[in-house]
């Protein structure tokens, strides 16, 4: 599996919806496309909401957005999330 950052600009519409799959403790922080969908992978422990808002940073540089306009609409506690760009 590629573990590059993915460019996601084609979705960086507002009003979108991003769904993904969150894997904490990873060895590398990237967002890949996979075949059902989108992967995250962070390096930083799922406590706290930090594996969250490194998830926000690394989708909103994917995107070429503002982390700030991205909001986790679902999955605060679950490995299945997603943000909605406003």
């Amino acid at each position: 599996m590629d573990r590059t950052m993915t460019d996601l600009t084609h979705l960086a519409k507002p009003g979108a919806e991003i769904a993904l799959r969150v894997t904490p403790k990873a060895s590398r922080n990237a967002i890949v496309a996979a075949g059902d969908g989108l992967r995250a992978y962070v390096t930083v422990v799922p406590e706290d909401g930090k594996a969250n808002a490194e998830v926000q940073k690394l989708l909103a540089k994917a995107l070429g957005v503002a982390k700030s306009r991205l909001t986790l609409i679902r999955g605060q506690s679950a490995r299945d999330k997603v943000f909605r760009l406003d």
